[in-house]
């Protein structure tokens, strides 16, 4: 019931004054954002590979509105596979990015958004990893979803994401499972209306179900974005079936949450990638963890009461 309300207000100026200056605010943001620069991740990208982890590092901000913010962002992430360049961990520390923050709800996003990721898909190329292109609300994913075909042409380790609560994605999970690309499934974060997406929770993993099923089965890499034991299960006896091996598709969580399974699903032979994220425009992604799980939500108001 809570998460539209939540989502609403990720996008309302006047709360997100109001939770920055929360008390319990910066509790709550410190476990599920890494720090707020390049030199306070790497220790975290660093800890994490010597668990046996991997991980796909999220630079957040994503509400831009000029061009010189969208090349902040490109320069952002320049700036972070620079450094990540003396880790020498290739593909176990990756990038994710939201092409909002490239510009691609600006005049001639699509075009601006395709020229500002490539360098840093290129970039990534150079010391040996990759770059996922997050999905975010349904009207922009023609948009990403053509920019990733564009740039696994130069790049074939692009990957991209898809959500469960659409009802396109079974659609889109047949054309990447047969492609040969990197597919990461998530249920799915943002406010749709109903004539996109499911509603409904169990209609909403159902539809997980079936979409992984289809990516296990297909010639792609799947990437399983998921907190969930019981799709985890369902993953790994998906995985058995369709013959894959356990470096042929991995699981991914978030910084922050589970992190005991983190370490369970490596210590099996898993490949275990935490999504990291970073930066100082923390807010949109912070409110999205908790619309996602009113535990994190009651860990957040608990944190404001008891802080003194």
């Amino acid at each position: 019931m809570l998460g539209p309300v939540i989502l609403a207000a990720s996008r309302s100026d006047k709360m997100r004054r109001f939770v920055s200056a929360a008390p319990g605010t910066k509790q709550v943001v410190d476990r599920f954002i890494a720090g707020e620069t390049v030199g306070d991740v790497i220790p975290v990208v660093q800890d994490a590979a010597a668990k046996g982890l991997e991980v796909t590092l999220d630079v957040v901000g994503e509400d831009i509105t000029t061009r010189e913010q969208a090349a902040a962002a490109r320069d952002a992430y320049l700036e972070l596979i620079d450094r990540l360049k003396d880790l020498g961990l290739g593909t176990r520390a990756e990038m994710s990015v939201k092409l909002s923050m490239f510009g691609q709800a600006l005049e001639g996003g699509h075009e601006l958004a395709l020229a500002n990721v490539r360098p840093v898909v290129e970039a990534a190329a150079a010391i040996g990893t990759t770059v996922t292109l997050d999905a975010e609300d349904h009207t922009t994913l023609d948009s990403m979803f053509a920019i990733h075909e564009e740039l696994r042409r130069d790049f074939p380790g692009t990957g991209c994401v898809i959500q469960s609560y659409l009802f396109r994605t079974e659609d889109d999970a047949r054309r990447l499972a047969a492609s040969g690309s990197r597919v990461r499934l998530v249920k799915g974060a943002y406010k749709e209306p109903a004539s996109v997406a499911f509603q409904n929770k169990a209609e909403i993993d159902k539809a997980y179900v079936r979409i992984l099923k289809i990516l296990m089965e297909g010639e792609g890499y799947p990437m399983i974005g998921t907190h969930d034991p019981r799709i985890i299960s369902i993953a790994q006896e998906l995985a058995r079936r369709a013959g894959r091996k356990l470096d042929e598709y991995e699981f991914q969580m978030l910084y922050g949450i589970r992190s005991d399974e983190h370490l369970r699903l490596a210590a099996e032979g898993h490949r275990m990638r935490v999504y990291t994220a970073f930066g100082t425009d923390w807010y949109g992604y912070f409110m999205r963890r908790l619309a996602e799980k009113p535990a994190n939500l009651l860990f957040f108001v608990r944190s404001m009461i008891t802080k003194n």
